[in-house]
């Protein structure tokens, strides 16, 4: 009984064994397994079906074309129904102001000669609103490429020394420039504000950069003020980076205190409608006074 019982145990043994030793194929036949269907694969992907892809490529072609789908042929050419706009061969123009349009703009040598004239009528209503207030010195104007040029010197006039608060004086004679300009309604203006370039002290400005700015400023409300439109309007300031004169002189200095306001050209000028940016009117008379 005891042998027969050894015997069988052996057996099992044996046959745990086997087993035991030939797990590695199940893990060899799932890879051979996945091996194959990765050549397969392989070999499908690289053998195309020239007769099915020329099948595809008609179906598409028909269906962009307009035979299947409306629009079909504007989506393969820009990607929507409208047809794409080619861009002119002119140059462009000029940039425009929000109240501005194309229509308004004539940019050719009739246009621009028009338009220079109106500026030159604008230049003559100025300087005589300067002369009735005694102040032809003390306001220049000049047509030149960028427009017309209002140079107001600010000595005595306008501002006190390192203030941007307009004077009275000022404020008549400014009114007046601002309902000839408020009248025009086209051009874009832009008032721009220089100093001299004595160095401030002792006032609300820490240098000339705010102190041009701000009358620059100031100007620009008052213009606003009278019913310029808002939108027209525009300042900066420059200091005293953009001399006229010189600054080691009283009088050179008085005339680089000044604001310009200029009505911008909405057309391109001609060579033969521009004179001398020589400026017109008597020289300012210099003051030492900021």
């Amino acid at each position: 009984m005891s042998a027969s019982r050894r015997h069988h145990g052996h057996d099992d043994d044996h046959e745990g064994g086997h087993e035991e030793g030939e797990r590695w194929l199940v893990s060899f036949a799932d890879m051979m397994t996945l091996l194959f269907a990765l050549f397969m694969v392989l070999f499908s992907i690289s053998s195309v079906n020239t007769s099915k892809l020329d099948a595809l490529q008609k179906a598409l072609q028909d269906a962009f074309s307009g035979k299947v789908l409306s629009g079909g042929k504007s989506i393969m050419e820009t990607g929507s129904q409208t047809k794409q706009q080619q861009s002119a061969p002119e140059p462009p123009l000029p940039a425009l102001s929000p109240i501005q349009t194309a229509n308004e703009v004539d940019n050719t040598p009739k246009g621009a000669l028009k338009e220079q004239q109106q500026l030159y009528a604008l230049k003559r209503r100025i300087d005589k609103a300067a002369e009735n207030a005694g102040l032809k010195g003390r306001v220049l104007t000049t047509v030149r490429r960028r427009g017309l040029v209002i140079q107001l010197l600010t000595d005595k006039v306008f501002f006190d020394s390192g203030q941007a608060v307009i004077k009275p004086e000022g404020y008549n004679l400014l009114d007046k420039i601002a309902v000839i300009l408020r009248d025009e309604h086209r051009h874009p203006i832009v008032v721009e504000g220089h100093t001299d370039s004595q160095p401030i002290g002792g006032t609300q400005y820490p240098s000339n950069w705010e102190l041009s700015g701000a009358r620059a400023a100031a100007v620009v409300r008052d213009l606003e003020r009278t019913g310029v439109l808002k939108r027209r309007l525009s300042f900066s300031g420059y200091a005293d980076e953009d001399p006229i004169a010189s600054n080691s002189t009283a009088a050179g200095r008085s005339r680089n205190r000044r604001v310009e306001i200029v009505l911008t050209r909405l057309n391109t000028p001609t060579s033969n409608s521009i004179t001398s940016d020589t400026e017109s009117g008597a020289k300012a008379q210099g003051g030492a006074t900021k």
